[in-house]
Protein backbone atom coordinates (compact mmCIF):
# COMPACT_ATOMS: atom_id res chain seq x y z
CA UNK A 1 0.00 0.00 0.00
CA UNK A 2 2.76 2.46 -0.60
CA UNK A 3 1.75 6.11 -1.44
CA UNK A 4 3.57 9.66 -1.12
CA UNK A 5 2.84 9.66 3.01
CA UNK A 6 3.21 5.35 3.45
CA UNK A 7 5.16 2.77 2.55
CA UNK A 8 3.50 0.50 5.38
CA UNK A 9 0.34 0.85 7.52
CA UNK A 10 0.26 1.28 11.42
CA UNK A 11 -1.15 -2.46 11.70
CA UNK A 12 1.53 -4.13 9.27
CA UNK A 13 5.18 -3.88 10.46
CA UNK A 14 6.57 -7.23 12.32
CA UNK A 15 10.04 -8.70 13.31
CA UNK A 16 10.70 -9.42 9.31
CA UNK A 17 10.63 -5.93 8.66
CA UNK A 18 13.66 -5.26 11.04
CA UNK A 19 16.11 -2.65 10.13
CA UNK A 20 14.00 -1.11 6.88
CA UNK A 21 13.54 2.30 6.55
CA UNK A 22 10.28 2.66 6.54
CA UNK A 23 6.93 6.27 6.09
CA UNK A 24 4.20 5.78 8.59
CA UNK A 25 1.04 8.40 8.62
CA UNK A 26 -1.58 8.20 10.93
CA UNK A 27 -2.73 10.23 14.11
CA UNK A 28 -1.63 10.15 17.63
CA UNK A 29 -3.14 7.98 20.17
CA UNK A 30 -1.22 8.33 22.93
CA UNK A 31 1.88 9.91 24.01
CA UNK A 32 4.65 8.97 26.96
CA UNK A 33 7.94 10.97 28.16
CA UNK A 34 10.64 8.72 29.52
CA UNK A 35 13.25 10.45 30.65
CA UNK A 36 14.04 12.15 27.27
CA UNK A 37 12.71 9.43 25.24
CA UNK A 38 9.55 10.05 23.25
CA UNK A 39 7.21 7.12 22.92
CA UNK A 40 4.05 7.83 20.82
CA UNK A 41 1.17 5.11 19.83
CA UNK A 42 0.61 5.85 16.03
CA UNK A 43 -2.63 4.87 14.83
CA UNK A 44 -4.29 4.32 11.79
CA UNK A 45 -7.45 2.01 10.43
CA UNK A 46 -5.19 -1.07 10.30
CA UNK A 47 -3.21 -0.92 13.66
CA UNK A 48 -0.88 0.60 16.12
CA UNK A 49 2.82 1.45 15.98
CA UNK A 50 5.07 2.45 18.62
CA UNK A 51 7.45 5.53 17.08
CA UNK A 52 10.17 6.46 19.50
CA UNK A 53 12.27 9.92 19.80
CA UNK A 54 15.38 9.76 21.00
CA UNK A 55 16.92 13.26 22.40
CA UNK A 56 19.12 13.77 19.79
CA UNK A 57 16.61 13.95 16.93
CA UNK A 58 17.06 16.86 14.78
CA UNK A 59 13.56 18.58 15.36
CA UNK A 60 12.45 17.46 19.02
CA UNK A 61 10.65 20.40 19.68
CA UNK A 62 8.31 19.08 17.30
CA UNK A 63 8.40 16.14 19.11
CA UNK A 64 7.60 17.79 22.19
CA UNK A 65 4.15 19.89 20.86
CA UNK A 66 2.68 16.41 19.26
CA UNK A 67 -0.43 15.98 21.38
CA UNK A 68 -3.23 13.25 21.31
CA UNK A 69 -5.27 12.93 17.57
CA UNK A 70 -2.78 15.49 16.05
CA UNK A 71 -1.89 13.91 11.92
CA UNK A 72 1.58 12.93 11.16
CA UNK A 73 3.89 11.65 9.08
CA UNK A 74 6.97 9.90 10.15
CA UNK A 75 9.92 8.16 8.66
CA UNK A 76 12.65 5.74 10.32
CA UNK A 77 14.24 2.84 11.01
CA UNK A 78 12.26 -0.59 12.67
CA UNK A 79 13.95 -2.37 15.63
CA UNK A 80 13.04 -4.61 18.14
CA UNK A 81 11.60 -3.58 21.04
CA UNK A 82 13.69 -3.97 24.45
CA UNK A 83 12.93 -6.81 26.61
CA UNK A 84 10.34 -6.35 28.53
CA UNK A 85 8.42 -3.98 26.37
CA UNK A 86 7.10 -6.12 24.14
CA UNK A 87 3.58 -6.13 23.39
CA UNK A 88 2.03 -9.31 22.93
CA UNK A 89 -1.39 -7.86 22.19
CA UNK A 90 -0.30 -5.71 19.27
CA UNK A 91 0.39 -7.67 15.80
CA UNK A 92 3.24 -4.77 16.01
CA UNK A 93 4.19 -5.34 19.60
CA UNK A 94 7.70 -7.02 19.11
CA UNK A 95 8.75 -3.85 17.03
CA UNK A 96 9.10 -0.09 17.31
CA UNK A 97 9.76 2.60 14.58
CA UNK A 98 13.18 4.65 15.89
CA UNK A 99 11.91 8.33 13.99
CA UNK A 100 14.62 10.12 12.02
CA UNK A 101 11.87 12.70 10.26
CA UNK A 102 8.37 13.83 11.38
CA UNK A 103 6.29 15.81 9.23
CA UNK A 104 2.97 17.45 11.14
CA UNK A 105 -0.05 17.25 8.53
CA UNK A 106 -2.31 18.60 10.82
CA UNK A 107 -3.30 19.40 14.43
CA UNK A 108 -6.06 18.70 16.44
CA UNK A 109 -8.13 20.53 19.19
CA UNK A 110 -8.18 18.38 22.38
CA UNK A 111 -10.67 16.43 21.57
CA UNK A 112 -14.33 15.74 23.66
CA UNK A 113 -13.53 12.18 24.52
CA UNK A 114 -10.90 9.74 24.29
CA UNK A 115 -10.35 7.73 20.98
CA UNK A 116 -10.77 4.54 23.40
CA UNK A 117 -13.29 2.01 23.23
CA UNK A 118 -12.70 0.94 26.51
CA UNK A 119 -14.07 4.20 28.01
CA UNK A 120 -17.83 4.94 27.96
CA UNK A 121 -18.63 7.83 25.98
CA UNK A 122 -22.21 9.45 26.54
CA UNK A 123 -23.94 8.53 22.85
CA UNK A 124 -25.37 12.20 22.06
CA UNK A 125 -21.66 13.30 22.42
CA UNK A 126 -20.66 10.23 20.09
CA UNK A 127 -23.34 10.96 17.48
CA UNK A 128 -22.17 14.99 17.63
CA UNK A 129 -18.89 14.15 16.96
CA UNK A 130 -19.25 11.01 14.95
CA UNK A 131 -15.86 11.96 12.69
CA UNK A 132 -14.10 10.85 16.22
CA UNK A 133 -16.48 8.02 17.16
CA UNK A 134 -15.81 6.42 14.50
CA UNK A 135 -11.95 6.64 14.84
CA UNK A 136 -12.69 4.29 17.86
CA UNK A 137 -11.83 0.95 17.11
CA UNK A 138 -14.63 -0.91 18.44
CA UNK A 139 -16.76 1.27 15.35
CA UNK A 140 -14.06 -0.02 12.85
CA UNK A 141 -14.15 -2.93 13.74
CA UNK A 142 -18.13 -3.13 13.39
CA UNK A 143 -18.29 -1.07 10.04
CA UNK A 144 -15.30 -3.93 8.97
CA UNK A 145 -17.60 -6.57 10.21
CA UNK A 146 -20.64 -5.08 8.39
CA UNK A 147 -18.76 -4.52 4.53
CA UNK A 148 -17.56 -7.87 5.29
CA UNK A 149 -21.41 -9.71 5.70
CA UNK A 150 -22.24 -7.76 2.83
CA UNK A 151 -19.48 -8.65 0.23
CA UNK A 152 -20.27 -12.30 1.52
CA UNK A 153 -23.99 -11.82 0.66
CA UNK A 154 -23.06 -10.41 -2.87
CA UNK A 155 -20.87 -13.20 -3.15
CA UNK A 156 -23.05 -16.27 -2.86
CA UNK A 157 -25.94 -14.65 -4.21
CA UNK A 158 -23.68 -13.86 -7.62
CA UNK A 159 -22.95 -18.26 -7.68
CA UNK A 160 -27.13 -19.07 -7.56
CA UNK A 161 -27.65 -16.43 -10.73
CA UNK A 162 -28.95 -13.48 -8.73
CA UNK A 163 -28.51 -10.01 -10.74
CA UNK A 164 -28.49 -6.65 -8.57
CA UNK A 165 -31.11 -4.41 -9.80
CA UNK A 166 -31.34 -0.55 -8.59
CA UNK A 167 -34.88 0.49 -7.87
CA UNK A 168 -35.79 4.13 -7.54
CA UNK A 169 -35.70 5.93 -4.20
CA UNK A 170 -38.63 8.69 -6.18
CA UNK A 171 -41.47 6.68 -5.97
CA UNK A 172 -45.16 6.98 -5.30
CA UNK A 173 -47.00 6.96 -2.16
CA UNK A 174 -48.48 4.03 -1.25
CA UNK A 175 -48.85 3.79 2.26
CA UNK A 176 -49.13 0.13 3.99
CA UNK A 177 -47.80 -0.12 7.45
CA UNK A 178 -45.68 3.02 8.96
CA UNK A 179 -45.85 6.20 7.42
CA UNK A 180 -43.90 7.14 4.55
CA UNK A 181 -41.63 9.97 3.83
CA UNK A 182 -43.08 12.86 1.37
CA UNK A 183 -40.60 14.46 -1.12
CA UNK A 184 -42.35 17.41 -2.83
CA UNK A 185 -42.02 17.66 -6.57
CA UNK A 186 -40.79 20.93 -8.05
CA UNK A 187 -41.79 20.52 -11.68
CA UNK A 188 -45.05 19.24 -10.70
CA UNK A 189 -46.88 21.48 -8.70
CA UNK A 190 -48.83 20.17 -5.12
CA UNK A 191 -47.69 16.12 -6.09
CA UNK A 192 -45.46 14.34 -4.22
CA UNK A 193 -43.34 11.55 -4.24
CA UNK A 194 -42.09 8.95 -1.66
CA UNK A 195 -39.56 7.97 -0.10
CA UNK A 196 -40.03 3.54 -0.37
CA UNK A 197 -40.55 2.09 2.46
CA UNK A 198 -39.11 -1.21 0.99
CA UNK A 199 -38.56 -2.15 -3.12
CA UNK A 200 -41.31 -4.62 -2.92
CA UNK A 201 -43.90 -3.60 -6.06
CA UNK A 202 -40.63 -3.10 -8.12
CA UNK A 203 -39.05 -6.44 -7.26
CA UNK A 204 -42.47 -8.00 -8.04
CA UNK A 205 -41.97 -6.08 -11.35
CA UNK A 206 -39.23 -7.45 -12.14
CA UNK A 207 -40.48 -11.10 -11.86
CA UNK A 208 -43.19 -10.03 -13.56
CA UNK A 209 -40.65 -9.39 -16.12
CA UNK A 210 -38.58 -12.29 -16.36
CA UNK A 211 -35.75 -11.51 -14.32
CA UNK A 212 -35.96 -14.81 -12.20
CA UNK A 213 -33.43 -14.08 -9.57
CA UNK A 214 -32.92 -10.38 -8.00
CA UNK A 215 -31.32 -9.08 -4.95
CA UNK A 216 -30.46 -5.56 -4.01
CA UNK A 217 -28.84 -4.18 -0.52
CA UNK A 218 -31.21 -1.34 -0.54
CA UNK A 219 -31.94 1.91 1.22
CA UNK A 220 -35.52 2.21 3.21
CA UNK A 221 -37.16 4.74 4.43
CA UNK A 222 -40.21 4.57 7.28
CA UNK A 223 -41.30 7.69 9.65
CA UNK A 224 -42.43 5.28 12.59
CA UNK A 225 -41.38 5.99 16.23
CA UNK A 226 -37.70 4.68 17.42
CA UNK A 227 -36.10 2.67 19.61
CA UNK A 228 -32.29 0.69 19.39
CA UNK A 229 -32.86 -1.60 16.37
CA UNK A 230 -34.78 0.99 14.53
CA UNK A 231 -33.98 4.12 11.93
CA UNK A 232 -36.08 6.09 9.61
CA UNK A 233 -33.25 5.29 7.10
CA UNK A 234 -32.24 1.27 7.39
CA UNK A 235 -30.64 -1.32 5.00
CA UNK A 236 -32.12 -4.32 3.44
CA UNK A 237 -30.84 -7.29 1.87
CA UNK A 238 -33.55 -7.35 -0.78
CA UNK A 239 -34.51 -11.15 -2.68
CA UNK A 240 -36.58 -11.95 -5.42
CA UNK A 241 -37.41 -14.70 -6.68
CA UNK A 242 -39.90 -16.34 -9.55
CA UNK A 243 -40.87 -20.11 -10.55
CA UNK A 244 -40.29 -20.94 -6.45
CA UNK A 245 -42.07 -22.35 -3.52
CA UNK A 246 -41.34 -21.42 0.45
CA UNK A 247 -38.58 -23.66 0.46
CA UNK A 248 -36.40 -22.60 -2.47
CA UNK A 249 -36.04 -19.15 -1.00
CA UNK A 250 -35.52 -20.44 2.41
CA UNK A 251 -32.78 -22.60 1.21
CA UNK A 252 -30.96 -19.49 0.05
CA UNK A 253 -31.89 -17.58 2.78
CA UNK A 254 -30.44 -20.77 5.20
CA UNK A 255 -27.07 -21.21 2.48
CA UNK A 256 -26.46 -17.08 3.41
CA UNK A 257 -26.92 -17.89 7.20
CA UNK A 258 -24.83 -21.12 7.25
CA UNK A 259 -21.79 -18.91 5.39
CA UNK A 260 -22.09 -15.72 7.76
CA UNK A 261 -22.01 -18.38 10.77
CA UNK A 262 -19.14 -19.90 9.64
CA UNK A 263 -17.07 -16.72 8.74
CA UNK A 264 -18.40 -14.39 12.08
CA UNK A 265 -18.61 -17.04 14.31
CA UNK A 266 -16.56 -20.08 13.24
CA UNK A 267 -19.92 -22.51 13.46
CA UNK A 268 -21.70 -25.35 11.57
CA UNK A 269 -25.14 -24.42 11.09
CA UNK A 270 -27.13 -28.12 11.11
CA UNK A 271 -29.65 -27.19 8.08
CA UNK A 272 -32.25 -27.12 7.57
CA UNK A 273 -33.46 -24.68 10.07
CA UNK A 274 -36.36 -25.86 12.25
CA UNK A 275 -39.92 -23.95 11.66
CA UNK A 276 -42.41 -23.76 13.96
CA UNK A 277 -46.00 -22.36 13.21
CA UNK A 278 -47.30 -18.94 14.07
CA UNK A 279 -49.82 -20.30 16.02
CA UNK A 280 -47.19 -22.43 18.22
CA UNK A 281 -45.00 -19.73 18.70
CA UNK A 282 -47.60 -17.19 20.01
CA UNK A 283 -49.38 -19.98 22.11
CA UNK A 284 -46.10 -21.70 23.77
CA UNK A 285 -44.16 -18.42 23.73
CA UNK A 286 -46.14 -15.56 23.93
CA UNK A 287 -44.17 -14.14 20.67
CA UNK A 288 -44.23 -14.48 16.88
CA UNK A 289 -40.08 -14.09 17.71
CA UNK A 290 -39.78 -16.15 20.75
CA UNK A 291 -36.09 -16.34 22.55
CA UNK A 292 -35.79 -20.36 22.44
CA UNK A 293 -32.51 -20.16 24.35
CA UNK A 294 -34.31 -21.38 27.64
CA UNK A 295 -37.56 -22.53 28.62
CA UNK A 296 -40.20 -20.46 30.40
CA UNK A 297 -43.12 -22.27 27.82
CA UNK A 298 -46.70 -20.71 28.78
CA UNK A 299 -49.26 -23.63 30.01
CA UNK A 300 -52.60 -23.19 29.87
CA UNK A 301 -54.36 -23.86 33.21
CA UNK A 302 -57.66 -22.82 32.51
CA UNK A 303 -59.12 -25.95 32.96
CA UNK A 304 -57.45 -25.81 36.68
CA UNK A 305 -58.05 -23.04 37.88
CA UNK A 306 -62.02 -22.33 37.18
CA UNK A 307 -62.23 -25.08 39.23
CA UNK A 308 -61.28 -23.11 41.93
CA UNK A 309 -63.28 -20.14 43.75
CA UNK A 310 -60.82 -17.23 42.53
CA UNK A 311 -63.86 -15.35 40.64
CA UNK A 312 -60.98 -13.36 38.19
CA UNK A 313 -59.91 -16.48 37.09
CA UNK A 314 -63.55 -18.33 36.82
CA UNK A 315 -64.79 -15.44 34.60
CA UNK A 316 -61.58 -14.64 32.14
CA UNK A 317 -61.26 -15.69 28.33
CA UNK A 318 -57.98 -18.09 29.26
CA UNK A 319 -56.04 -18.09 32.33
CA UNK A 320 -52.00 -19.04 31.90
CA UNK A 321 -49.07 -19.80 33.64
CA UNK A 322 -45.16 -19.71 33.64
CA UNK A 323 -43.35 -21.14 36.64
CA UNK A 324 -39.60 -20.51 37.85
CA UNK A 325 -38.15 -22.94 39.70
CA UNK A 326 -36.27 -20.53 42.03
CA UNK A 327 -36.58 -19.09 45.36
CA UNK A 328 -37.55 -15.61 44.78
CA UNK A 329 -38.53 -12.83 47.46
CA UNK A 330 -41.23 -11.19 48.48
CA UNK A 331 -39.62 -8.02 47.23
CA UNK A 332 -38.77 -9.51 44.00
CA UNK A 333 -42.27 -10.80 43.77
CA UNK A 334 -43.63 -6.80 44.15
CA UNK A 335 -41.39 -6.13 42.01
CA UNK A 336 -41.89 -8.60 39.49
CA UNK A 337 -45.62 -7.81 39.80
CA UNK A 338 -45.42 -3.75 39.44
CA UNK A 339 -43.54 -4.58 36.07
CA UNK A 340 -46.17 -6.32 34.81
CA UNK A 341 -48.74 -4.43 35.62
CA UNK A 342 -46.91 -1.58 33.61
CA UNK A 343 -46.54 -4.30 30.15
CA UNK A 344 -50.17 -4.67 29.96
CA UNK A 345 -50.89 -7.08 32.61
CA UNK A 346 -54.06 -5.94 34.89
CA UNK A 347 -52.75 -8.02 37.42
CA UNK A 348 -50.04 -10.95 38.27
CA UNK A 349 -51.12 -13.46 40.78
CA UNK A 350 -48.80 -15.70 41.95
CA UNK A 351 -48.19 -19.01 43.96
CA UNK A 352 -44.95 -20.07 45.58
CA UNK A 353 -44.50 -24.07 46.02
CA UNK A 354 -41.92 -25.14 48.37
CA UNK A 355 -42.09 -28.72 48.62
CA UNK A 356 -45.62 -29.21 49.01
CA UNK A 357 -46.19 -26.27 50.38
CA UNK A 358 -48.03 -23.34 49.48
CA UNK A 359 -48.50 -19.58 49.57
CA UNK A 360 -49.64 -16.37 47.91
CA UNK A 361 -52.68 -14.29 48.18
CA UNK A 362 -54.76 -16.50 45.73
CA UNK A 363 -53.96 -20.26 47.46
CA UNK A 364 -56.84 -19.62 49.74
CA UNK A 365 -59.34 -20.22 47.17
CA UNK A 366 -58.03 -23.10 45.99
CA UNK A 367 -58.39 -27.49 47.26
CA UNK A 368 -55.20 -29.04 47.58
CA UNK A 369 -56.25 -30.88 45.30
CA UNK A 370 -56.13 -28.43 42.74
CA UNK A 371 -52.65 -27.08 44.09
CA UNK A 372 -50.99 -30.50 43.15
CA UNK A 373 -52.76 -30.48 39.74
CA UNK A 374 -51.32 -27.39 38.94
CA UNK A 375 -47.83 -27.61 40.13
CA UNK A 376 -47.99 -31.49 38.50
CA UNK A 377 -48.31 -29.63 35.31
CA UNK A 378 -45.88 -27.03 35.71
CA UNK A 379 -43.22 -29.41 36.95
CA UNK A 380 -42.51 -27.00 39.99
CA UNK A 381 -41.17 -28.51 43.18
CA UNK A 382 -39.97 -25.12 44.55
CA UNK A 383 -40.20 -22.32 42.89
CA UNK A 384 -42.88 -19.64 41.57
CA UNK A 385 -45.96 -19.93 39.50
CA UNK A 386 -47.32 -16.75 37.67
CA UNK A 387 -51.21 -16.69 36.29
CA UNK A 388 -51.77 -14.12 34.21
CA UNK A 389 -56.08 -13.76 33.30
CA UNK A 390 -57.58 -12.05 30.81
CA UNK A 391 -58.27 -11.92 26.92
CA UNK A 392 -56.28 -14.58 24.92
CA UNK A 393 -54.11 -12.14 22.69
CA UNK A 394 -53.45 -10.09 26.05
CA UNK A 395 -52.35 -13.32 27.97
CA UNK A 396 -49.90 -14.11 25.38
CA UNK A 397 -48.55 -11.03 24.82
CA UNK A 398 -47.76 -10.02 28.73
CA UNK A 399 -46.35 -13.59 29.43
CA UNK A 400 -44.30 -13.45 26.31
CA UNK A 401 -43.14 -10.19 27.66
CA UNK A 402 -42.82 -11.49 30.84
CA UNK A 403 -41.18 -14.60 30.01
CA UNK A 404 -37.97 -12.20 28.73
CA UNK A 405 -38.04 -10.31 31.76
CA UNK A 406 -37.99 -13.35 34.11
CA UNK A 407 -35.19 -14.46 31.57
CA UNK A 408 -32.80 -11.53 31.62
CA UNK A 409 -33.26 -10.76 35.50
CA UNK A 410 -32.37 -14.81 36.14
CA UNK A 411 -29.72 -15.15 33.76
CA UNK A 412 -31.71 -17.92 32.26
CA UNK A 413 -29.94 -17.22 28.77
CA UNK A 414 -27.24 -19.14 27.66
CA UNK A 415 -25.24 -16.40 25.74
CA UNK A 416 -23.12 -18.88 24.11
CA UNK A 417 -26.05 -20.67 22.23
CA UNK A 418 -27.72 -19.93 18.85
CA UNK A 419 -31.19 -20.55 18.33
CA UNK A 420 -32.03 -19.74 14.25
CA UNK A 421 -35.33 -20.91 13.16
CA UNK A 422 -38.49 -20.01 10.81
CA UNK A 423 -41.58 -18.88 12.25
CA UNK A 424 -44.17 -19.95 9.14
CA UNK A 425 -47.95 -20.03 8.40
CA UNK A 426 -48.60 -16.32 9.43
CA UNK A 427 -52.01 -15.27 9.66
CA UNK A 428 -52.90 -13.42 6.77
CA UNK A 429 -54.97 -10.53 8.39
CA UNK A 430 -54.50 -9.43 12.13
CA UNK A 431 -57.91 -6.82 13.02
CA UNK A 432 -56.33 -3.27 13.81
CA UNK A 433 -58.98 -1.32 16.83
CA UNK A 434 -57.56 1.54 16.02
CA UNK A 435 -58.59 1.30 12.73
CA UNK A 436 -61.59 -0.90 13.32
CA UNK A 437 -60.76 -2.79 10.31
CA UNK A 438 -58.52 -6.04 8.88
CA UNK A 439 -55.21 -4.97 8.21
CA UNK A 440 -52.30 -7.13 6.43
CA UNK A 441 -50.06 -8.72 8.91
CA UNK A 442 -47.05 -8.95 6.76
CA UNK A 443 -48.48 -6.49 3.67
CA UNK A 444 -51.35 -6.78 1.33
CA UNK A 445 -49.26 -8.48 -1.17
CA UNK A 446 -48.64 -12.05 0.36
CA UNK A 447 -50.57 -14.87 -1.31
CA UNK A 448 -53.11 -17.05 1.34
CA UNK A 449 -52.92 -20.45 1.31
CA UNK A 450 -54.40 -22.32 -1.41
CA UNK A 451 -56.87 -23.85 0.56
CA UNK A 452 -57.66 -20.97 2.85
CA UNK A 453 -59.14 -18.55 0.14
CA UNK A 454 -62.39 -18.96 0.65
CA UNK A 455 -62.35 -17.52 4.04
CA UNK A 456 -61.11 -14.35 3.17
CA UNK A 457 -64.83 -13.21 3.11
CA UNK A 458 -66.11 -15.61 5.69
CA UNK A 459 -63.64 -15.79 8.69
CA UNK A 460 -60.59 -13.42 7.75
CA UNK A 461 -58.88 -14.29 11.28
CA UNK A 462 -58.29 -17.46 10.49
CA UNK A 463 -56.46 -17.48 6.79
CA UNK A 464 -53.07 -18.79 7.09
CA UNK A 465 -50.84 -16.99 4.47
CA UNK A 466 -47.68 -17.78 2.75
CA UNK A 467 -45.25 -15.87 4.87
CA UNK A 468 -42.52 -16.75 6.95
CA UNK A 469 -40.31 -15.38 9.11
CA UNK A 470 -36.64 -15.76 10.17
CA UNK A 471 -36.13 -15.48 13.86
CA UNK A 472 -32.50 -15.68 15.61
CA UNK A 473 -32.13 -15.47 19.55
CA UNK A 474 -35.50 -13.56 19.69
CA UNK A 475 -34.87 -11.19 16.81
CA UNK A 476 -36.64 -11.10 13.71
CA UNK A 477 -34.06 -11.08 11.14
CA UNK A 478 -35.92 -11.65 8.07
CA UNK A 479 -39.62 -11.63 6.96
CA UNK A 480 -41.16 -12.60 3.48
CA UNK A 481 -43.76 -14.15 1.35
CA UNK A 482 -44.91 -15.99 -1.43
CA UNK A 483 -46.70 -13.36 -3.61
CA UNK A 484 -49.60 -13.19 -4.94
CA UNK A 485 -49.53 -13.82 -8.74
CA UNK A 486 -52.98 -13.41 -10.45
CA UNK A 487 -54.57 -10.38 -10.65
CA UNK A 488 -58.12 -11.42 -9.37
CA UNK A 489 -56.73 -12.61 -6.55
CA UNK A 490 -54.93 -9.76 -5.52
CA UNK A 491 -58.12 -7.69 -5.83
CA UNK A 492 -60.01 -10.22 -3.75
CA UNK A 493 -56.84 -9.38 -0.75
CA UNK A 494 -57.53 -5.51 -1.21
CA UNK A 495 -61.55 -6.27 -1.11
CA UNK A 496 -61.07 -7.92 2.19
CA UNK A 497 -58.95 -5.12 3.75
CA UNK A 498 -61.56 -2.69 3.00
CA UNK A 499 -59.44 -1.27 -0.20
CA UNK A 500 -61.82 0.08 -2.43
CA UNK A 501 -61.50 -0.98 -6.01
CA UNK A 502 -60.82 2.92 -6.93
CA UNK A 503 -58.60 3.00 -4.30
CA UNK A 504 -56.41 0.06 -5.54
CA UNK A 505 -56.11 1.73 -8.95
CA UNK A 506 -54.93 5.37 -7.53
CA UNK A 507 -52.74 3.17 -5.59
CA UNK A 508 -51.44 0.13 -7.22
CA UNK A 509 -52.49 0.33 -11.05
CA UNK A 510 -49.33 -0.27 -12.14
CA UNK A 511 -49.22 -3.61 -10.28
CA UNK A 512 -52.81 -4.28 -11.12
CA UNK A 513 -51.98 -3.97 -14.76
CA UNK A 514 -48.67 -5.83 -14.60
CA UNK A 515 -50.41 -8.96 -13.27
CA UNK A 516 -52.74 -8.68 -16.26
CA UNK A 517 -49.66 -9.80 -18.51
CA UNK A 518 -48.49 -13.78 -17.41
CA UNK A 519 -46.97 -13.07 -14.39
CA UNK A 520 -44.87 -16.21 -12.91
CA UNK A 521 -45.71 -17.46 -9.35
CA UNK A 522 -43.22 -15.77 -7.33
CA UNK A 523 -41.83 -14.80 -3.70
CA UNK A 524 -38.87 -13.11 -1.93
CA UNK A 525 -37.57 -12.47 1.49
CA UNK A 526 -35.87 -9.25 2.92
CA UNK A 527 -33.09 -9.54 5.61
CA UNK A 528 -32.45 -6.20 8.01
CA UNK A 529 -28.94 -5.63 7.21
CA UNK A 530 -28.59 -2.92 10.40
CA UNK A 531 -30.12 -5.58 13.20
CA UNK A 532 -28.47 -8.88 11.27
CA UNK A 533 -25.06 -6.82 11.48
CA UNK A 534 -25.84 -5.39 15.32
CA UNK A 535 -26.42 -9.19 16.47
CA UNK A 536 -23.34 -10.66 14.65
CA UNK A 537 -21.09 -7.64 16.35
CA UNK A 538 -22.76 -8.41 19.74
CA UNK A 539 -23.43 -4.69 20.17
CA UNK A 540 -27.02 -3.33 21.64
CA UNK A 541 -27.99 -0.72 19.10
CA UNK A 542 -27.83 -0.85 15.20
CA UNK A 543 -26.52 2.92 15.70
CA UNK A 544 -23.22 0.92 16.49
CA UNK A 545 -23.40 -0.95 13.24
CA UNK A 546 -24.16 2.26 11.07
CA UNK A 547 -21.80 4.73 9.81
CA UNK A 548 -23.78 7.98 10.42
CA UNK A 549 -27.52 7.13 12.39
CA UNK A 550 -30.26 9.14 13.71
CA UNK A 551 -30.81 9.44 17.35
CA UNK A 552 -33.83 8.51 19.28
CA UNK A 553 -35.56 11.82 17.89
CA UNK A 554 -34.51 10.95 14.97
CA UNK A 555 -31.93 13.73 14.58
CA UNK A 556 -28.80 13.98 13.17
CA UNK A 557 -26.36 15.53 15.92
CA UNK A 558 -23.74 16.02 13.63
CA UNK A 559 -25.39 17.88 10.65
CA UNK A 560 -28.47 18.86 12.71
CA UNK A 561 -30.72 17.31 10.14
CA UNK A 562 -33.66 17.80 10.21
CA UNK A 563 -33.11 21.51 9.57
CA UNK A 564 -35.25 24.73 8.46
CA UNK A 565 -35.62 26.19 4.58
CA UNK A 566 -35.62 29.24 2.99
CA UNK A 567 -38.51 30.89 2.71
CA UNK A 568 -37.57 30.44 -1.45
CA UNK A 569 -36.90 27.09 -1.55
CA UNK A 570 -40.56 26.67 -0.14
CA UNK A 571 -41.86 28.94 -2.68
CA UNK A 572 -40.45 26.89 -5.18
CA UNK A 573 -42.19 23.79 -4.26
CA UNK A 574 -45.77 25.96 -3.70
CA UNK A 575 -45.17 25.12 -0.13
CA UNK A 576 -46.55 27.03 2.85
CA UNK A 577 -46.22 26.36 6.53
CA UNK A 578 -48.70 26.70 8.90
Amino acid sequence: MKTKYRTHTCGQLNKNDLNKEVTLAGWVQARRDHGGLIFIDLRDRYGSTQIVFNPDFNDFKLAESLRREYCIQIKGKVKLRPKGMINNNLSTGDIEVEVNEVNLLNKSEVPPFEIDERIEINEDLRLKYRYLDLRRKNMLKNLELRYRMTQIVRNFLDKHNFIDVETPCLTKSTPEGARDYLVPSRVNPKQFYALPQSPQLFKQILMISGYDRYYQIVRCFRDEDLRADRQPEFTQIDIEMAFIEEEDIQNIVEGIMKELFKEFKNKDLKLPLKRISFHQAIETYGSDKPDLRFNLELIDVDEIVKKSDFNIFKTSELVKAISLEKEISRKDLDEITGWAMRNGARGLAWIKVNDGKYDGAVVKYFKEKELKELTKKLNVKNGVIFFVADKRKTVNEVLGRLRNYLAEKYKLIDENKDELFWVVDFPLFEYSEDEQRWVSVHHPFTQPHPDQVKKMTTDPGNVRSRGYDLVWNGNEIAGGSIRIHGQEMQSDVFKSLGISEEEAKIKFSFLLDALKFGAPPHGGIAFGLDRLTMLFAKTNSIRDVIAFPKNKDAVCLMTNAPSPVTDSQLKELHIKLR
